[in-house]
């Protein structure tokens, strides 16, 4: 399935959170926490400003970036785990 985000959205490949600590200790799955980090797919066209023309959004597409823990809409596309979520939710690029 092909999903492409409208406005000034980003669709988001959630990265797997750890499942075992630095002492070797197994985290099961119904402890661990949401992770807030992912990898960009899809960027949408951008928003219109004041004057009429599109601001594109300022992320590419294979960025890792860091959202809000609560942001966004949760999509499954071929088994993986995805969020919709709006820039503004955007807080960090990771290089």
């Amino acid at each position: 399935m092909k999903v492409k985000p409208l406005g000034d959205r980003v669709l988001i490949k959630v990265t797997e959170g750890e499942s075992k600590t630095a002492s070797g200790i197994i985290i099961p799955q119904t402890a661990q926490e949401k992770t807030q980090n992912g990898v960009v797919v899809a960027v949408g066209p951008g928003m219109k400003n004041d004057k009429g023309v599109i601001d594109p959004v300022p992320v590419a597409v294979g960025q890792k970036v860091m959202y809000d823990k609560y942001a966004g809409a949760q999509i499954k596309i071929d088994g993986a785990d995805h969020l919709i979520v709006k820039f503004a939710d955007i807080l960090a690029v990771l290089e």
